[in-house]
């Protein structure tokens, strides 16, 4: 279930002229028009989200940006083309939620059934949304799907918690569980609350926020891409993986300000901050036991991540040519 998370480095933004040459799409769109571009460059006619950065793959994760950038976007027309592929192409038979990835180059294209929590929470959350804003009764009732899947497939109870496992099967030893602080999509779990009742959601929310205040390491305080829960519960960076604040823990700050939770992320805002206050790039990654710094900057989409846990601005850049970091940029500015 893991793929390299590429920020690109240097200033790759001339998508932004080639997508304003497409029939119907302008620079004076406002406030959308990162949704536009997005969809332009990234999702095909079929629905297919691809992801540039890693061969042209797609993945659950991807298709819930698109979905949820869709809604957020009132592109009703492009929810649905790309909820079709997506059912069609990465839903379970067995029960309600994604296979994580498919790749286009391979005989069998989805050869690995797991999924990744990510994707079901935003799928979910962008089914719900849909059924919200614009009625249907299919998508709320796929929604709910999801949601019960989510809790009775995803969530184990150890150590006194409720873990919210980063997918369905590989993650959790005898030893020690592997979690990803960067899978807690904090408004889709509060929307699920808001849907289904605390009694559901109240102690998943409760302990997940636990976790991400005690999976702070190192003088600096910051979290890292993954983590292990083991006796006792203790917490400590996930074994034979680096131990980074990085290309998955970006999304860490980014969805904890969106779900009203920065002060969950405040380590984060002081070391950016400290970094030059979104003016400057901070490197993309740092490790959080060695204080080992990366050699390359963050991306745009990473720069719009620290620009909004900052209080800031959107920085005035175009839409990358990466798809993460394209992701980035598009949901700093709709959520």
């Amino acid at each position: 279930m893991m793929f390299d998370r590429r920020f690109v480095v240097a200033g790759l933004f001339s998508v932004m002229a080639m997508a304003c040459t497409r029939p119907g799409v302008s620079r004076e769109e406002g406030a959308d028009s990162f949704w536009t571009l997005f969809r332009n460059q990234f999702v095909d006619a079929s629905g297919r989200v691809i992801d540039s950065g890693n061969g042209g793959i797609s993945h659950s994760e991807g298709q819930g940006y698109g979905l949820l950038l869709a809604v957020l976007g009132g592109d009703r027309s492009a929810f649905q083309a790309i909820l079709n592929w997506t059912e069609a192409n990465l839903a379970r038979q067995d029960v309600a939620l994604f296979s994580w990835k498919y790749d286009p180059r391979l005989p069998n294209p989805v050869s690995d059934p797991n999924n990744a929590t990510d994707g079901d929470l935003l799928i979910g959350w962008a089914l719900a949304e849909a059924a919200r804003r614009w009625g249907g009764d299919a998508w709320a009732s796929r929604s709910r799907s999801i949601r019960t899947a989510i809790r009775q497939q995803l969530v184990v109870e150890r150590y006194d918690r409720h873990l919210l496992l980063p997918g369905r099967t590989g993650f959790f030893t005898s030893e020690a569980i592997t979690l990803n602080p960067a899978y807690f999509v904090w408004p889709a779990l509060d929307a699920f609350a808001a849907l289904d009742g605390d009694a559901v959601w109240g102690a998943i929310l409760s302990d997940a926020e636990k976790i991400v205040r005690e999976a702070r390491f190192g003088p600096l305080q910051l979290p890292c891409d993954w983590i292990d829960v083991g006796a006792g519960g203790k917490i400590v960076p996930a074994k034979g993986r680096p131990a980074r604040f990085g290309f998955d823990a970006i999304r860490v700050p980014l969805y904890a300000v969106a779900g009203r939770r920065a002060s969950l992320v405040q380590p984060i805002a002081d070391f950016w901050r400290s970094n030059g206050a979104g003016q400057i790039r901070p490197p993309a990654w740092i490790d959080v036991v060695t204080g080992e710094k990366a050699p390359y900057p963050l991306s745009a989409g990473g720069m719009a991540v620290v620009r909004k846990t900052l209080g800031l601005a959107p920085p005035p850049e175009a839409l990358d040519t990466d798809y993460y970091s394209a992701a980035l940029q598009a949901l700093s500015r709709a959520l």
